[in-house]
């Protein structure tokens, strides 16, 4: 069974690392739900490309 709350299983990750993205958090916290990492990455995304 996967625990939502500790985020994507490290396997998953692992056999992802060449596009896996990571989004800094502070140590312990509980992971971020989707609609949350998405609107940083794409934040982030307009941030860098001078929107």
């Amino acid at each position: 069974m996967i625990d939502e709350t500790r985020g994507i299983p490290e396997i998953i990750l692992d056999a992802n690392k060449e596009t896996a993205i990571t989004i800094p958090m502070l140590e312990g916290q509980r992971s971020l739900n989707l609609s949350n990492s998405v609107a940083i990455v794409v934040y982030e995304a307009i941030r860098q490309n001078g929107g």
